[in-house]
């Protein structure tokens, strides 16, 4: 009967006897918790894009420990600011008492719980957008404490049933405003190993805080905001997001914004644990932006100053190189009225900063990996409809920043001796293997990366050129599109691959495509060997097949990526290749550069390998287990692909309004779209076994290309797919790489 309970709980409908779930209902936050070699997922409770968003700080599902509960964490899985742990027994033992056993319990998208085995506590938690609600109910009649603390530097003031201060990362301060359901029967702060509550409590200490609560008190709740701006602020948010100490309530308005959001893509078909894996995506995707806008103010970390928003919220926490190619398409799809101040943001930081960030956080540009990828940001916005933001300002500042900031990677800073070889030769110098670094802004751990920054540039330029082209700047558009074809530059014909070369002109050699480069090939790609990097020319793709020699050394040679060994120990081959996770081969389905690798095959005439690639890549590696995500996931990066792929298309050129077919998960994804238009796209046969596309119709017409329009999308349209379980290999045999390639071919 208490089964039947919760699950009248959660349905929205009855059909046959059957209760359906709404969308938040499928989201498993547990879906990657225990990592393939480097970062885990974890499960993350926030309101949809929130600024405030709290994650449990145990390192992986499989540790059994929770050192205290963060009360934020500024940017994406990175930086927990102040710590709270409950704590029952004798007060002299409080200072090692930040840790506990902990049981696993529920971890949903609006809501966390779980017990403390050494205290016989449980710890609730529901979101709001700036502010949140902790619970911490005792199990035990021990003497009850509440210990909270500075996670990183800073400090705390414990005044009667209020706590408040700062803690600080990276140089930024998190400030917070907190308040007890319950009056503490006392206070105190710490001296030495203990707690002394005879000390004043009201005066800041960058020591712990404690507040010791009566043994009739069963169950203490907290509710507190946050700010960026000030302790006034915090309180300010919290006033205005949560009125009572009512955890349930808030918990609930939480769910009901999940289920807002999540709903706007509806799925039938498929099976459960292909919805889990759907819907949590789905909910990874919206971890970030985030918007630190407050009462139509922002802390800007650019220039150290508040400034006033002028009624266009500032948003922040993106990491472009993992994030152009699926997740802002993504959320072009699902939040087109957002997208205009996401990108006034990035021009906001360029104006405070001097350049445009690639890595924007609240602390500033992070600005790792390679490449200027914010430029494509704009250039798919503004061809698929995006308005509100200036895109000649960004123009000027990417040209600006392509130009005079170096394109070393991981360095911040103006152009160097490299920077001006590239802009000459029109390609990256490398190193011979053992020759000495002579240029100090390159990183020893990050290296040149030569033949990656070369390809990023490339691909760089020409978004820049079709800017430059929608704002009539003629000079400029040329510049820059002769610029994007700099790949050239590094094709060794002999090989098929993207190859480095000297300063001389020379080819490095001898050479290794699986093992040169050092430790994530880095000499010369970037976290991926040079299996990855053939196929990083986005921007003109028929002008890639010609440079393999045509169509069927294009497949030939995809073909040979997705069966080729390590030649190795498998050992050997992951400590070179530590971020080479989802292997096929040398293909890597954990890394935002293969994503698009995969559905190649449709602009070479076999489209069919492209739906069975990506129906296997994803049953092996998106999958509703604790191991279910292969790669680090970046904050949506990896997610809004699974998202993409599962509905059956996907946006393989940030830049180009357009989308190529794949093999849709579901018999039927309906898109409601925020204009009130619905796109539908139906195939009603789909399942494990029929996974071939035989035929396609879009808006009722007969439709042999391998991609369609955004457009199409945009305007509500109807794409129906005839699915069977062999390959129609006649089907888009003919429809080539247009819309996704731009400019002659190298034969030309």
């Amino acid at each position: 009967m208490r089964k039947q309970t919760v699950c009248v709980a959660v349905a929205v409908m009855c059909a046959g006897g059957v209760l359906a779930k709404e969308p938040v209902d499928y989201v498993n936050t547990k879906i990657g918790n225990i990592s393939h070699m480097l970062v885990p997922t974890f499960p993350s409770v926030q309101l949809p894009n929130g600024m405030l968003r709290v994650t449990p700080p145990n390192e992986s599902f499989t540790t059994d420990r929770i050192n205290g509960f963060c009360l934020n964490v500024p940017s994406h899985r990175q930086g927990q600011v102040f710590q709270m742990m409950p704590f029952s027994g004798e007060a002299g033992a409080l200072r090692p008492a930040w840790g506990s056993r902990f049981d696993h319990s529920a971890a949903l998208p609006y809501r966390y719980s779980v017990f403390l085995d050494d205290y016989d506590v449980t710890v609730e938690l529901a979101p709001a957008r700036k502010a949140a609600i902790y619970s911490v109910t005792f199990e035990n009649s021990k003497p009850r404490f509440i210990l909270l603390k500075p996670k990183q530097k800073g400090s705390l003031k414990i005044d009667g049933a209020t706590v408040s201060g700062s803690d600080d990362y990276h140089g930024i301060a998190t400030y917070v405003y907190l308040e007890f359901d319950t009056p503490p029967a006392r206070t105190g702060a710490f001296a030495g190993d203990a707690a002394d509550f005879a000390r004043q409590a009201t005066k800041d200490s960058g020591s712990p805080v404690v507040a010791e609560f009566a043994l009739s008190v069963k169950t203490v709740r907290m509710r507190y905001g946050i700010s960026y701006i000030s302790v006034e602020q915090a309180k300010r948010n919290l006033q205005a997001e949560i009125k009572d100490f009512d955890l349930d309530r808030l918990a609930k308005r939480a769910r009901a914004e999940w289920n807002a959001a999540l709903g706007k893509i509806r799925v039938e078909g498929g099976t459960e644990d292909e919805r889990a894996v759907f819907y949590t995506a789905l909910y990874r995707s919206h971890e970030r932006m985030v918007n630190i806008s407050e009462e139509g103010r922002y802390f800007s970390a650019w220039d150290g100053k508040v400034h006033e928003d002028n009624g266009v919220p500032f948003w922040t926490d993106d990491w472009s190189w993992d994030t152009y190619h699926a997740l802002h398409p993504l959320n072009i799809l699902l939040n087109p009225g957002v997208q205009h101040e996401k990108l006034s943001s990035y021009i906001r930081a360029c104006e405070q900063s001097g350049w445009m960030p690639t890595f924007p956080t609240v602390f500033g540009d992070a600005h790792c990996m390679n490449g200027q990828h914010p430029v494509s940001l704009f250039l798919d916005a503004w061809r698929k409809g995006i308005r509100g933001f200036d895109l000649a300002q960004a123009f000027e500042c990417m040209k600006k920043t392509m130009r005079e900031e170096s394109l070393v990677p991981w360095y911040r800073g103006p152009a160097t001796e490299l920077d001006r070889f590239y802009w000459e030769k029109g390609y990256m110098p490398a190193l011979k293997p053992g020759e000495a670094e002579t240029v100090k802004e390159v990183k020893p751990g990050e290296r040149r990366q030569a033949v990656a920054v070369t390809l990023a540039a490339s691909y760089d330029a020409w978004c820049l050129s079709q800017i430059a082209q929608e704002l009539g700047r003629k000079e400029d558009a040329s510049f820059f599109l002769a610029r994007s074809y700099d790949y050239r530059n590094l094709w060794k014909k002999e090989t098929g691959f993207f190859h480095p070369k000297d300063k001389d002109g020379n080819w490095i050699m001898p050479f290794d495509y699986k093992y040169a480069g050092g430790q994530g090939a880095r000499d010369y790609y970037d976290e991926n060997n040079a299996w990855t990097y053939i196929w990083e020319v986005y921007h003109n793709v028929d002008d890639l097949i010609a440079l393999f020699g045509g169509r069927k050394a294009f497949t030939d040679k995809l073909d040979r990526m997705f069966g080729e060994g390590f030649d190795r120990p498998r050992w050997e081959f992951w400590n070179a290749q530590p971020d080479s996770t989802g292997n096929v081969g040398m293909f890597v389905m954990g890394n935002e550069p293969s994503f698009h690798i995969p559905y190649l095959y449709n602009f070479a005439g076999e489209p069919w390998k492209t739906q069975k690639r990506v129906r296997m890549l994803m049953q092996a590696w998106f999958r509703n287990d604790l191991m279910g995500v292969c790669g680090d996931e970046d904050g949506g990066g990896m997610s809004a692909f699974a998202v993409f792929s599962a509905m059956g298309f996907y946006p393989v050129t940030a830049g180009v309004p357009a989308y190529t077919f794949g093999s849709p998960l579901f018999s039927k994804v309906t898109l409601r779209l925020d204009s009130g238009k619905t796109f539908v796209l139906e195939a009603p046969k789909a399942d494990a076994e029929n996974k071939y596309i035989q035929s396609v119709k879009v808006n009722g017409k007969v439709w042999d290309k391998t991609w369609f329009p955004h457009d199409v999308l945009v305007n509500g349209g109807r794409v129906t797919l005839e699915m069977g379980d062999r390959p129609n290999k006649s089907w888009g045999v003919g429809a080539g790489a247009a819309p996704f390639s731009q400019g002659p071919r190298a034969s030309e």
